[in-house]
This record gives structure tokens, C-alpha cells and sequence, in this order.
């Protein structure tokens, strides 16, 4: 019976991928046994169990980007979590270890990979960030989702099998958007913008909604679905209230996110590598607005390599407010211009990432 390791999250981008890849493992191994590690206080904590997986957390935590006295207590954390992850491999004894990114992955790979034990990294994005180049050099495979990745990691060990995502998402239906307009409450009727800024939320994609919402939304002539996020959830719950707009439903959280892209005629979105793999699948017209607060600008990267093959537009984060919702306006009249981005970020998708994953993860058991 093989025993894998899958460490990291932090966000949806990180635990999505994870799981999948645990639930490619399950189907072609059902005897295998995953243990997942994450970090104590992460949403990995709780999603994980959801998924029917266990996992055990490390006290670690990332560089905050601001003056902060819980910087000086990280070079702590982390030797503890690098004991701890010794711990969990000593004591569940995994034949290899799948490090996903967030801030579990890196103590966990640093410590099997000094035990000999195989490991793989699934680097996400398009830009590796300095502590998977770092590892890079110390796993046995580096799955990759982009493009030139040798010029970050050794060619000999890349393999290009894209991102893994949720089995549901796929080119919608039309009995798709049917239940989705049923679900989500919206007008069958009328265009509709999805707006989605991941897990934890956008604050600047928060606030162009609530200053579109203000000045333009009484007079448009489609539909919001806008995903706020659980960070932001009660002072948009609060805006909502006082406002009340017709033409917009708003959540926290998607719990149905293939009916949520079946009724989007365009997206706006932050440019996470997890998020960018389902919307190449799903193949939708998309506007990306890059998060400035992620390591190395990787969000700017990811969506660039799509800009660049005309399959996305994008609006910088310090534009949002002035210029996003009058761009997508513009996309949502532009049939034609839909229909090309479509059809180019379509071309992109990789539907079978996790199951190429996961099979490459059994194969590194055998040979071991």
C-alpha cells in the first residue's frame, strides 16, 4: 500500500490542486493512504477534512510584507515546523512527499528530501517563486503548468503535465447555465459579469464593485455575481444591505463554481495559477486584475502569458477603480472579441493535470 505525503495551501489555489491530486491518487490507487500538512490557523485545516482527507498542521507562517514584531517570531516558526515535518515523516514513513506551494510546503520537502525520500513539486505558476527554485534542486520531478520553467528549475526534472483543478469544470452546458441561473438567483435574461477575487477575497476588486454600485449600477443593463471573499464578508454584507442593488448577487464564498463560470459571459479575476488553469478549461473571456501583493509578481506573470496569446485581457490593480468595470462593459458588447478569447484560452486547458500527476507519484514509488 503506498503512503504519500501532500503538503501546502494557504488558499483555494493552493488546497483545490491538492485535493485533486489526493482524488487522482484515490481512483487509480483506492488502498493508497495520504496524509496531508498543512498550517495551523490556514483554511487548509478545514477544507482538507471536508474533502475526507486527514492532515496535521506545522506552526508556520509566511513573511508579512509590512512592519510587523511577527516577523521577528519567523525564523522560530519555521525551525519548529522543520522539526515537526521530521516528526510526521519519521512517524508515517510515506514513500513520496507532493509539495503544492503555501507555506507547509517548503519545511516538509526540505525535510523528506534530506531523508532521501522521493518528492515532487507542483510548481503552479508561471514565475517559480525563490523557495521552489531553492528546492528545486533537491526533488526527484517539478510538474510545471507553463512554458521555459528551465530557466528556473534543472530541464531534466520538469515535466509539463498543467494544473490540476475540480473534476466538475468543463465548456458549460446549456442545462448548465439553466441551474446556474436558477442557483445563483440570477436574470436568465441579461448578460452577466462574474466577478471572483479568490478564497480570502479582493480588496481592491471590492472596492471598484462597491464605487460601480454607487455611480453606474441603477442604469446597466446586466447582472453581478460578485464574490467578496470571507475576509471582506461583513463590510460587504453591510454595503449590501444599505444599498441594496437589483442587478447584483453577492457571496463570500461559490460553492458551485462550474454553474458560476456556466452563467458568466466574461469574468473579472485575480490571476492565480489555480484559478487561470480552471478558466482555461472552462474557456472563458476573462479580464485579469494581478494581485501587487504576491511573491515575485507572479499573478502579473501568469496573466501576461495569456495576454500574450491574445486568451485574457488585463487591468493593473492600481487602474481598477478607474478603468475595469468601463473595460468590461466594453468585452461584455463585444461579441466577436468574446468569442476569440474563448476560443485561444480554451486551446490552453489541460483537463487531465491531476490524474498525469498522480500517476507520475505512483511511478516515483516504484522505482524508488
Amino acid at each position: 500500500m503506498s503512503r504519500i505525503i501532500i503538503s501546502g495551501g494557504g488558499t483555494g489555489g493552493h488546497i483545490f490542486p491538492a485535493v485533486s491530486i489526493a482524488d487522482a491518487l484515490k481512483r487509480i490507487e483506492p488502498d493508497c493512504e495520504i496524509l496531508f500538512v498543512g498550517a495551523l490557523g490556514r483554511m487548509e485545516m478545514e477544507r482538507v477534512p471536508a474533502a475526507g482527507y486527514k492532515i496535521v498542521g506545522l506552526p508556520v507562517a509566511g513573511l508579512r510584507r509590512t512592519i510587523s514584531f511577527d516577523n521577528l517570531a519567523l525564523p522560530f516558526k519555521v525551525a519548529k515546523s522543520i522539526r515537526k515535518a521530521g516528526d510526521i515523516i519519521k512517524e508515517f514513513r510515506p514513500d513520496v512527499v507532493v509539495g503544492v506551494g503555501g507555506y507547509a510546503s517548503a519545511p516538509v520537502l526540505w525535510s523528506a528530501s534530506k531523508k532521501k525520500i522521493p518528492c515532487l513539486i507542483q510548481e503552479q505558476n508561471s514565475y517559480a517563486g525563490l523557495t521552489n527554485k531553492i528546492l528545486g534542486k533537491r526533488v526527484d520531478k517539478i510538474c510545471v503548468a507553463y512554458d521555459n520553467m528551465d530557466k528556473f528549475f534543472p530541464a531534466d526534472k520538469i515535466v509539463f503535465t498543467g494544473n490540476p483543478i475540480r473534476q466538475d469544470i468543463a465548456p458549460a452546458t446549456a442545462e448548465q447555465k439553466a441551474e446556474g441561473y436558477k442557483f445563483y438567483g440570477l436574470d436568465p435574461e441579461k448578460k452577466t459579469i462574474f466577478v471572483v477575487g479568490g478564497s480570502l477575497g479582493a480588496g481592491t476588486l471590492n472596492s471598484t464593485m462597491k464605487k460601480w454600485i454607487v455611480e453606474k449600477s441603477a442604469t446597466a443593463d446586466y447582472q453581478v455575481l460578485w464574490q467578496n471573499g470571507k475576509v471582506y464578508k461583513d463590510s460587504v454584507n453591510a454595503f449590501m444591505e444599505s444599498h441594496k442593488p437589483s442587478n447584483v448577487v453577492n457571496l463570500d464564498f461559490i460553492k458551485r463554481m462550474d454553474l458560476a463560470y456556466a452563467v458568466a459571459d466574461i469574468l473579472i479575476s485575480r490571476a492565480g495559477a489555480g484559478t487561470i488553469s480552471e478558466l482555461c478549461v472552462a474557456g472563458k473571456a476573462t479580464i485579469f486584475v494581478p494581485s501587487p501583493n504576491v511573491a515575485e509578481d507572479h499573478q502579473r506573470h501568469n496573466a501576461m502569458a495569456l495576454v500574450e496569446k491574445d486568451a485574457a485581457m488585463m487591468v493593473l490593480d492600481s487602474e481598477a477603480q478607474e478603468k475595469l468595470m468601463d473595460t468590461a462593459e466594453a468585452l461584455l458588447n463585444d461579441s466577436a472579441k468574446i468569442a476569440a478569447m474563448e476560443h485561444n484560452i480554451l486551446r490552453l486547458g489541460k483537463k487531465d493535470a491531476a490524474d498525469r500527476i498522480a500517476q507520475m507519484v505512483l511511478e516515483m514509488i516504484k522505482k524508488d
